[in-house]
């Protein structure tokens, strides 16, 4: 008897997963994969999950990539441990998020990183170019600080701003050194112009 009812329960689930992966190779898609429109919506709530941490700052750098399979990968790196587990859980909630991947560094506490770091604020934000990048709930413009060694990550809008943004990073006393992976708004869309 359990025997048979075994068999009336899970063959119409074998049929129904024939049917569905039979449904995805007519459509060109491997089973289980996303269409375009919801992996974009994943991506849309995944950034608006990610800037609502309510410890991210200015400090934190959060980037993620999102795969047709629903495998969402968290990058970047963050002063305190808990909003890499937050970000991670926020993640986790979200529809269509199959798996989340956190590969976020933490970065190692260091009274002489937060010296560095306050400093770098102080330099970056006090120039009359780059102050109205502060007035933003999540400033465009995250100082990474990790053994001594500043990145600047994000995004401003002129070629001119990222330049003056190195410039006050270096003169930070105490830091060893300054990357500047600032992303620039007006060359992208010269860039795009130019592919029309």
């Amino acid at each position: 008897m359990k025997k048979s009812l075994l068999a009336v329960f899970a063959l119409p689930l074998i049929f129904s997963m024939a049917a569905l992966a039979s449904f995805a190779t007519q459509n060109n898609q491997p089973t289980g994969a996303l269409n375009q429109k919801s992996v974009d919506r994943i991506y849309k709530e995944v950034r608006h999950e990610l800037v609502m941490l309510p410890f991210y700052g200015v400090f934190d750098n959060l980037a993620y990539k999102v795969d047709p399979d629903g495998t969402v990968t968290l990058l970047g790196q963050v002063s305190r441990p808990i909003l890499k587990s937050d970000a991670e859980n926020s993640i986790k909630r979200i529809e269509g998020v199959e798996k989340v991947v956190n590969n976020i560094e933490v970065l190692p506490t260091s009274p002489n990183d937060d010296r560095i770091r306050r400093a770098a604020y102080r330099a970056i934000f006090s120039n009359d170019v780059l102050s109205q990048y502060q007035m933003r709930a999540v400033p465009p413009i995250h100082i990474i600080v990790n053994n001594g060694r500043i990145t600047l990550e994000g995004v401003v809008a002129r070629q001119m701003d990222k330049q003056i943004a190195g410039i006050q990073a270096n003169g930070v006393p105490g830091a060893f050194s300054v990357t500047n992976n600032l992303a620039v708004e007006e060359q992208d869309k010269k860039n795009e112009d130019k592919k029309k």
